[in-house]
């Protein structure tokens, strides 16, 4: 079976290189970032904050959704020249009438389709990753990047004249030797831009090297597989046109699934950010003993007053997935002063016992029982709720279902200068290959019964 999807693999991969769409939609891309390192100046001001600033916040929001959508119309074309028109033309029917199980033929059309996905996805990102290095032309009088322009052009000039020779002289397919030759040509160039300044000086490779931007493009790459997983679902039945707007449908309702699903799933508002927690004293940093105080600073004035007795919840996500603090009964005890112990006959609670001075800074204490409550201390980072997330496990089931694109999308983050870790890279890893799992069941579940002879 390894033998047979791998020989599919390749013919599929091979196939789809060779669609005179994927050198089209990859060069397509490639003009459009060029174009925008024209068009994105006097449009965001000349702010200074993380891995882009100024006119280039903008190029990297345009630029990396000019890529999102050249892969997603990429996936779709080539999942439906690679099955349905095989379908169509009766052609699968030599396939699966061997000994090839319809398992193997849609898992190796699907590796070979992604294979040349890959490709084109991290070709496209390459020259976002140009782009962004040679920057915005503001006016004329701008320094051109010597180093950018200069081995862009000749890895591209290098591809389309080798491809021209070889299809002129040996009959090689011209859109299948241009991006294949393109790829790794590419990827050098951008070797060489990090090593050589604009100055054309020998540099650290880490000088102009954007790991953010980087993580961002990784998972726009992710996400790409996922729609072609998308794709291959839907040409197992669908033609080209249908194909086409299956993907499409997917792609809008992903990004939106958020606003239609998300806030529907669970329902909470933060009303503030913690920028610095502090224990009151060393062994007060579990939180678990009656009268343990933490002094909590948050990075912005709150959304409402929080006064003393209210209730004090806090977690890592903005809609209130995952708190830190299970839900617990409103403490009836007496807080008349700060610092006063909780009544340990009550239940436990963790409760706002008063102001530090400023409206951003406050004094949460522990009451109640002497026993755990929270499962980890506040921290930096954390936010801030005053009650507990209530769920719709309908509408989280949905939103579990639908592919989330917000989750592959980035820019925001990069833009308003949130680190990301490295490790949300693996999460959207491991999300995105759940999701190629589902859909790839699903073409296996719809292609069993298709009529191919």
């Amino acid at each position: 079976m390894l033998s047979q999807l791998l020989t599919i693999a390749r013919n599929t991969f091979v196939e789809s290189v060779r669609q005179p769409i994927f050198f089209i939609i990859i060069a397509l891309a490639g003009l459009c970032l060029l174009g925008t390192t024209w068009s994105a100046g006097f449009s965001m001001g000349m702010t200074e904050s993380g891995e882009v600033s100024g006119d280039n916040k903008l190029l990297l929001d345009v630029g990396m959704a000019t890529v999102f959508v050249c892969g997603m119309l990429l996936a779709a074309f080539l999942a439906t020249a690679v099955i349905s028109r095989e379908i169509d033309n009766k052609t699968v029917l030599t396939v699966v009438s061997k000994p090839v199980s319809r398992v193997t033929l849609v898992l190796g059309k699907f590796a070979g389709v992604a294979g040349a996905i890959f490709i084109a996805s991290i070709t496209m990102s390459v020259f976002l990753l140009l782009c962004l290095r040679h920057e915005v032309m503001s006016t004329a009088a701008d320094e051109v990047d010597g180093p950018v322009v200069f081995l862009s052009l000749l890895a591209i000039g290098v591809s389309l004249a080798v491809a021209i020779w070889c299809n002129f002289f040996y009959g090689w397919v011209f859109p299948q030797t241009a991006t294949l030759l393109l790829f790794p040509l590419i990827l050098l160039a951008y070797l060489g831009v990090l090593l050589i300044s604009k100055r054309w000086e020998i540099q650290p490779p880490g000088t102009n090297f954007k790991p953010q931007i980087t993580i961002a493009a990784l998972s726009i790459v992710m996400a790409h597989l996922v729609l072609t997983a998308i794709a291959t679902a839907a040409s197992a039945r669908l033609g080209q046109v249908m194909t086409l707007v299956v993907c499409c449908g997917a792609f809008m309702l992903g990004m939106l699934s958020n606003h239609f699903l998300g806030k529907r799933a669970m329902d909470n508002q933060f009303v503030g950010l913690i920028g610095a927690a502090d224990p009151g004293l060393d062994d007060q940093r579990t939180l678990d003993q009656n009268g343990d105080i933490y002094n909590i600073t948050l990075e912005f004035d709150p959304r409402r007053q929080l006064n003393a007795g209210l209730p004090f919840y806090y977690g890592p996500n903005p809609n209130g997935f995952d708190l830190a603090v299970p839900p617990f009964e409103p403490y009836k005890g007496s807080l008349t002063e700060l610092g006063e112990l909780g009544d340990r006959t009550l239940p436990p609670a963790l409760v706002i016992t008063g102001s530090l001075g400023t409206g951003k800074s406050l004094k949460v204490q522990r009451v109640g029982a002497d026993r755990p409550l929270v499962h980890r201390a506040p921290m930096a980072g954390d936010y801030v709720f005053l009650a507990p997330t209530r769920y719709n496990f309908l509408a989280l089931a949905a939103w579990a279902a639908v592919p989330n694109v917000q989750f592959f999308w980035l820019v925001d983050a990069i833009s308003q200068d949130q680190p990301v870790p490295g490790r949300h890279l693996g999460l959207v890893v491991l999300y995105g290959s759940c999701q190629v799992g589902v859909f790839l069941s699903l073409a296996v579940v719809l292609f069993q019964r298709r009529e191919v002879g």
